[in-house]
């Protein structure tokens, strides 16, 4: 539930306080399925698409939506919940990235997912790109090696 101390002026919740709360979702999620401490890695992605007012029931899921080597890319959606009808609808979603450490926080390798529904192997196969797109801007990879990436454009 969105608190009064939790909002703007506007009586919407902070950005920063939904941010907060994702990254707390993700973090639970990441740990979960690496049963390793994960950190905070990058924020790829945030849609604030609809405003969150105060008094709001939200609810945060967040699904592990491909691992790497060592990191794990985490899928969050954020729900607003009526609080007549009852009625569920996606306000915003999310995108991070954990990597996951051992006690001296060195990074260890996580296991693979495997995709089930189709929104999971979307967001699976998306994945792929966009961290191709994240290692190319940062000049970890070339962009002839990112041959998903490439791949749209042909």
């Amino acid at each position: 539930m969105v608190l009064p101390s939790e909002t703007n002026h506007l009586n919407h919740m902070f950005g920063g306080e939904l941010l907060a709360r994702m990254d707390r979702a993700a973090y639970i999620t990441a740990r979960r399925h690496s049963r390793r401490i994960a950190v905070t890695a990058s924020v790829n992605h945030v849609a604030f698409n609809t405003a969150i007012p105060v008094g709001s029931v939200v609810t945060i899921e967040a699904h592990v939506s491909r691992t790497f080597k060592t990191s794990m890319e985490v899928f969050i959606d954020v729900f607003l919940e009526d609080r007549i009808s009852g009625v569920r609808t996606k306000a915003n979603e999310a995108i991070y990235t954990f990597v996951a450490v051992d006690d001296t926080m060195k990074p260890v390798e996580v296991a693979p997912i495997a995709p089930e529904t189709e929104i999971e192997k979307q967001r699976y196969d998306a994945a792929l790109r966009r961290r191709q797109l994240s290692l190319v801007l940062a000049g970890k990879m070339k962009p002839s090696d990112a041959h998903e990436l490439k791949a749209l454009f042909e």
